[in-house]
């Protein structure tokens, strides 16, 4: 990833919005190197790229594109993350539709992102989500969280976590750092590592890297 910005494609069928995001994104230093507005179109544009040896640091889509739009981006995404793992992916959608999210997630552990369109209006956060996910981050809307973690046949999943952790799993699964997280909290730093690796043990995760076993925590909590 560029030092002074990251290198995207955006994949969007509105033309208005797709000028919109790169402009959001190009006025804050990152570089659009490619429009699209559908997802074959997308998967030739990466591989076009990968070619010439300047692939995307992230590719940013939306979950539904022509011709049928249903869930072209999605599937769009999870091929990406198949042929070119290196590239980050961010997803929007209009709704939160869960089986995409579950979809997307279960499809890698890094370099993965699902936001509602209305964040985009939260430009700040929204850059922050882009260039988290391009870093090999994860970025994950609240309103996907709540509903992911909500889902009743999961409950035993998340039976031998106390709500504080699952308050802690939820943002963790935002793609928030422990910093962030008790900041939303007002909590010290201290409490929340320990919720974190209260977390990590609970669910079975062994010691390895942080950032990934923060995912591994949401997504044994998804495929269980």
């Amino acid at each position: 990833m560029a030092e002074s910005g990251v290198r995207v494609v955006i994949a969007e069928d509105s033309v208005l919005l797709r000028e919109g995001l790169t402009r959001l994104l190009t006025d804050r230093g990152h570089e659009v190197v490619a429009g699209v507005g559908d997802g074959e179109a997308l998967l030739r544009t990466v591989d076009e790229l990968a070619a010439g040896g300047a692939l995307p640091d992230v590719v940013v889509a939306d979950v539904r594109m022509p011709p049928t739009h249903t869930d072209e981006g999605v599937r769009a995404a999870v091929r990406l993350r198949r042929d070119h793992p290196g590239v980050g992916v961010l997803v929007l959608s209009q709704y939160v539709e869960e089986q995409y999210a579950t979809e997307l997630l279960a499809a890698s552990s890094r370099g993965i992102g699902y936001l509602l369109k209305d964040r985009v209006a939260e430009v700040r956060e929204f850059v922050d989500a882009v260039v988290r996910v391009a870093g090999g981050g994860t970025a994950l809307d609240p309103e996907v969280v709540a509903q992911l973690l909500g889902r009743s046949r999961k409950q035993d999943v998340l039976a031998a976590l106390t709500p504080r952790e699952r308050e802690v799993l939820g943002l963790m699964a935002e793609g928030r750092t422990n910093a962030a997280v008790a900041r939303q909290l007002v909590v010290s730093h201290g409490a929340v590592e320990k919720h974190v690796s209260n977390i990590f043990l609970k669910l079975g995760l062994a010691p390895s890297d942080g950032d990934h076993r923060r995912v591994l925590a949401v997504l044994t909590y998804l495929k269980s």
